[in-house]
């Protein structure tokens, strides 16, 4: 359900930048009025809140003071600790004391209906770099009800050439051993999966130090249940739309959930759980529970977005040399039957607008603001951002490449080195796609002779015996299915307010309540028959109708630019 609400999350390779930034002290709100100088350097400082997890930076960030040095502005951010993006959002907009900038998840709506936000119009037209960041397409998406736009979205969208080499999104991710073990070979189906598992398993049931390997786990925690609950629709060869499926022949919205496909993987997963296959702790532990899991190594293969493990058990299973073992995870192009052609992997940018960066009432100069937003923009500062310091972080061949020796790239993965060093400002709006110059990726991760060279060991091993570079080639790509894409950007924002809104509020809470039921039941059959039973009363009809307007809405919105 709102899998992609922190993105593409959300989303996006830039999550790994998320775990690097975050200059800031405990809260939201400001505690001086913006555009102060408060070191006597001159500096503007601004502050800012995300409704999202990340992590803080020193703040004597290095990359931080040359950027401010720069643009003449500071941010000092803060994150999400404790509570949904909704309750933290609900205690600022009582409190009435903003940050300057605002990101607020899924409690924008709730910024918006408090008049907390400043109309972008002017500054849109004023600032260049802001103004080229979308179409006049794609800034139309983002007006309101009032006809004015009030929030950037800040990620997926591609300057240039499209430049993509991680897998941002979901996938069904296995463990490099599990491959080499077998030959390297073809597995396309949901079956072939479990069953290679169940195998590599049955001859390998523990890691070179006697450590037990868990075949198969599932995070279902709070609103990170998509990696239970939304894999019929890639399974039927459908992309996340997050909430619906869309037929592109017909543009009707299909309900996923009730699919033949559905039955079929949830009575897999039925299967595999009391065959001990599937994690017993899979419905009750939490998210850093389930990182600890992976960051061991144990888990041989789970349903997950990119951004939620990489960049925590990723690193951590490097940082153990667990990759020796063939302990890291690569993407598996799989569907319900090998007459589907995956769609795990889009190529194109998303504009979910239903969210993004947002300067509020509270900023006493909006305009300095905007102008920080577009500076931070210019390649000269994007480069900072992303690639950081010449002759410190990367270097320049004499073709104008960037890249990076493994000295550099094991330091950029230092934590200590991030918090003091590097500055990514990943929660403002960013480029992904090809740099200015024509030459090099906006960031490292899109830079495909870099990312190969910065690959784990087991990952390289396992893309050269597929043929491969990078973990997109391992899925393939397909384009983005149509305008309406995608539909999680309106889903996400929905209210109790009303009825489409209320059926998906119940929904999401009966699928939170029974799935586990379902793969956990002795009698799956009846299990499932129960689970409908109350799916029904949600009334998903409601829900389904609201989202065909809004797709009519959309198709109809497109049609003028045709």
């Amino acid at each position: 359900m709102r899998k992609k609400h922190i993105r593409s999350l959300m989303a996006v390779a830039v999550m790994s930048a998320m775990l690097v930034t975050g200059c800031g002290d405990d809260g939201g709100s400001s505690s001086k009025k913006s555009g102060g100088d408060s070191s006597g350097s001159g500096i503007k400082e601004f502050t800012a809140f995300f409704a999202t997890p990340g992590s803080e930076i020193n703040d004597d960030n290095e990359i931080q003071k040359i950027i401010a040095e720069k643009t003449g502005v500071k941010v000092k951010e803060t994150w999400l600790t404790g509570q949904t993006a909704e309750e933290a959002i609900g205690t600022i907009i009582a409190g009435g004391d903003y940050p300057d900038f605002i990101e607020g998840g899924s409690g924008t709506p709730q910024l918006y209906d408090a008049g907390a936000l400043v109309a972008l119009d002017e500054y849109i037209e004023k600032y260049p770099n802001i103004k080229e960041f979308f179409t006049e397409q794609e800034w139309d998406s983002l007006r309101q009800d009032d006809g004015h736009i009030y929030w950037i979205p800040q990620f997926s969208n591609i300057y240039g050439e499209e430049k993509a080499c991680e897998h941002n999104d979901e996938a069904f991710w296995i463990q490099t051993r599990v491959l080499k073990w077998a030959g390297y070979p073809e597995v396309k189906t949901m079956d072939q999966y479990f069953d290679l598992i169940e195998r590599y398993n049955k001859e390998n049931p523990k890691m070179e130090d006697g450590t037990e390997n868990i075949p198969y786990t599932i995070l279902c925690e709070d609103w990170r249940y998509f990696c239970l609950e939304n894999a019929p629709q890639f399974l039927d060869g459908y992309p996340n739309d997050g909430s619906c499926i869309v037929d592109p022949q017909t543009l009707k919205v299909i309900d996923y959930n009730t699919t033949d496909t559905a039955v079929r993987y949830f009575k897999k997963l039925n299967e595999e759980y009391h065959k001990g296959i599937v994690d017993r702790e899979s419905f009750t532990q939490t998210y850093d529970e389930y990182i600890a899991k992976l960051s061991s190594g144990r888990v041989l293969g789970m349903i997950d977005q990119w951004w939620d493990f990489a960049y925590t058990a990723g690193d951590a299973i490097k940082s153990a040399g667990l990759d020796k073992q063939g302990c890291s995870y690569v993407p598996l192009p799989i569907t319900i039957d090998e007459s589907k052609t995956n769609q795990w992997h889009n190529s194109g940018g998303v504009v979910n607008t239903g969210t993004g960066l947002a300067i509020t009432t509270s900023c006493d100069d909006p305009d300095a603001a905007a102008k920080f937003v577009n500076d931070l923009l210019s390649q000269e500062i994007h480069d900072l951002r992303f690639w950081g310091e010449e002759g410190k972080d990367y270097q320049v061949n004499d073709k104008g490449e960037f890249s990076r020796t493994d000295e550099m790239r094991t330091q950029c993965s230092d934590t200590a080195y991030k918090a003091s060093h590097l500055c990514t400002y990943s929660y403002f709006p960013q480029y992904l796609g090809t740099s200015r110059d024509g030459i090099n990726a906006m960031s490292p991760a899109g830079q495909a002779s870099e990312f190969y060279d910065g690959l784990k060991s087991d990952v390289k091993e396992c893309f050269d015996a597929y043929g491969v570079k990078t973990y997109v080639e391992m899925l393939g790509t397909s384009e983005a299915p149509g305008d309406w894409y995608p539909m999680w950007s309106y889903s996400n924002n929905l209210t109790t307010e009303t009825d489409g809104g209320m059926a998906w509020t119940k929904i999401g809470e009966i699928k939170h309540e029974y799935l586990p039921k379902v793969v956990m039941a002795d009698n799956f059959d009846k299990a499932w028959d129960d689970y409908m039973k109350e799916y029904k009363k949600c009334k998903p009809e409601d829900f389904l109708s609201e989202m065909q307007t809004e797709l009519d809405r959309r198709m109809e919105a497109a049609a003028k630019y045709k």
